[in-house]
């Protein structure tokens, strides 16, 4: 069996994301032996893809796809599964001048059908004159484009039938690079429009300043490359600084989350990040007997990201895997999103994860985040994670409403400048004009406050529920309600609705594994109790099957889809469970 590429070139000198293109990245990793290797769900080598490699097939493609005489900056649309014809094409696209538009599995959104539609409405906002994807998902990129006229639908092997046409161009520096669709989107779904200049200044600062990559580390991944942080962390920044990867597919980590750290361990990744789920997941799954068989001490930086982060998630985390060589100090907050490439703070590296502990009390009433008494019981604090400084050269700042700059610890929305922010969305200025502000920022969404000059996230403003003048997040109450016996992690979406008296009623779908209408009865009273207890507020509790909460393309639960399924009379309560919920409220 043929072993992965090497962690480090053997004569081609380091260079740390001095490039002007993709391409122009890709032609100089090429003249070393680093490159992409592809892992099965059992952890075996399939597939070994240096560098050279790929530049070689990526221009053959480039020759195929220039041979459809297709406008300068068409888009292209790739099904993003984690495999060496995804980085093919991907790449070919960049040498012959076509907007690449990378596209989700259907692992996450809601069954063929819903699969069907998404990907239709994303071929459909980014205009695109050819979709591939594998044997295995062509028939349904067919079926989402069927009322496409002209559009190309075809298999990686198809492409690489067309006939050969030279001529083509690589983009160049003042030109697109790709088209990301943030997992958030849905019914509209927008486009991010990533250019080549924001491309490689976020993968600069990233190699330079937020993880300090040198020559000889290695990246270890199973996030999607649909998704910003799999597609720009685990693909372009390792292309930038010429490191080797290796891959495993997101729904084999879904089926043997172990398989991640056992990649780390016998290759001795340096670089991997998750959400707070998979570090979850896998201290879960790990028996006494596994611990001993992994060596995480290479692992320098064990990034989280794409979620908010529960301190208590790494705690168990690095308790669990400590006696493998696993240290505290390898984590490493930041915070990101497709609308600014990728990464916009990383914390600082080598040192324990930052909290702060505040009076959940005072930030429900006045919006600031005071530092809780250290006797003060745990129901009544929220530790929150400092997630660092802006990256060089971006700027970003805490404002209310009313566009007003708040001061420290004041929670208001977060908003970022810099070279790596996006030009817009695709052919959508209406989206672009509600994200922007006058003085040219772009609104990110989110909520934080900034603690000794670091950025604290506190959530999306979206999602944020205010109740009888309280700003309650929901996070609050999930976490809550994750605490009771019998409920998993992502078990529970909380958001509010508006009552009949004009209020907000906070509303808590949970999804339940019993039938049993004894059980039932008492699960509601139980997380009754519980979100009163940790917020002070009553909400209705509608139990749901497992599985039935809908989720983003990167995993993410969805809260404004599960109210819109509750809207829509989904969720519904039996008889019994809906007197018992009045009853206790």
């Amino acid at each position: 069996m043929d072993s992965p590429t090497p962690a480090a070139n053997a004569s081609l000198r380091f260079r740390a994301g001095d490039f002007q293109t993709l391409a122009d990245a890709l032609d100089y990793a090429a003249r070393g032996e680093t490159g992409f290797n592809y892992y099965s769900v059992r952890g075996e080598l399939k597939t070994r893809l240096p560098y050279a490699e790929l530049r070689t097939s990526a221009l053959d493609l480039a020759g195929r796809l220039h041979g459809l005489e297709l406008e300068r900056g068409a888009r292209v649309a790739l099904v993003a599964e984690t495999s060496p014809d995804f980085h093919r094409l991907f790449f070919a696209c960049q040498y012959a001048g076509l907007i690449p538009v990378p596209m989700p599995l259907p692992m996450n959104l809601g069954g063929k059908d819903a699969y069907v539609r998404q990907i239709g409405r994303m071929m459909d906002s980014a205009s695109a004159s050819v979709a591939v994807a594998s044997s295995d998902f062509i028939g349904l990129v067919r079926e989402a484009g069927s009322e496409r006229a002209g559009m190309l639908m075809a298999t990686p092997e198809e492409i690489a039938e067309l006939p050969f046409r030279d001529g083509f161009v690589p983009f160049g520096p003042d030109e697109p690079c790709y088209i990301q669709y943030s997992s958030g989107s849905t019914s509209a779904p927008k486009g991010v429009f990533v250019s080549q200049s924001c491309a490689v200044n976020n993968t600069r600062s990233i190699i330079n300043h937020g993880l300090k990559i040198h020559q000889g580390d290695r990246c270890v991944s199973w996030l999607p490359l649909y998704h910003d942080m799999g597609l720009v962390g685990f693909c372009l920044t390792p292309l930038m600084s010429q490191m080797s990867v290796d891959y495993l597919g997101t729904a084999d980590f879904a089926r043997r989350p172990l398989g991640w750290l056992r990649l780390i361990s016998e290759n001795r990744g340096t670089l991997s990040f998750s959400p707070p789920f998979g570090y979850d997941l896998c201290q879960r799954r790990a028996s006494d007997s596994a611990i001993g068989e992994f060596d995480l001490s290479s692992w320098r930086v064990a990034g989280i990201g794409g979620d908010m982060v529960k301190v208590g998630v790494l705690e168990r985390f690095a308790e669990r895997f400590e006696a493998s060589g696993f240290r505290r100090s390898a984590f490493v907050a930041s915070y990101g999103l497709a609308e600014s490439t990728l990464a916009v703070s990383f914390a600082p590296l080598d040192g324990e994860i930052e909290t702060d502990r505040i009076d959940k009390r005072e930030l429900a009433r006045t919006g600031r985040t005071v530092p809780a008494a250290p006797d003060a019981p745990p129901e009544a604090t929220r530790s929150f994670v400092l997630c660092g400084r802006p990256m060089p050269g971006h700027q970003l700042e805490i404002r209310d409403d009313l566009g007003r700059t708040l001061g420290e610890r004041e929670v208001g929305r977060i908003l970022i400048k810099g070279p790596s922010v996006m030009e817009g969305y695709f052919e959508n200025p209406i989206a672009t004009a509600a994200i922007t502000t006058p003085d040219g920022w772009l609104d990110t969404g989110d909520l934080g406050y900034m603690l000794n000059g670091q950025l604290v996230v506190t959530g999306r403003s979206k999602d944020l529920i205010i109740c009888n003048g309280r700003n309650i997040w929901p996070q609050d109450i999930e976490w809550a309600i994750e605490r009771i016996d019998g409920i998993r992690r992502g078990d529970a979406a909380a958001f509010s609705v508006e009552s009949p008296d004009n209020g907000e009623q906070v509303v808590t779908i949970v999804q339940c594994r019993t039938g049993d209408p004894e059980r039932r009865e008492s699960l509601i009273r139980e997380i009754s109790a519980a979100v009163r207890t940790s917020t002070g507020v009553d909400c209705e509790v509608v139990l749901a099957p497992p599985r039935s909460l809908p989720l983003t393309s990167s995993g993410k639960l969805s809260r404004a889809a599960t109210k819109a399924k509750y809207l829509a009379g989904v969720f519904t309560p039996s008889p019994s469970v809906a007197t018992s919920a009045v009853a206790e409220s």
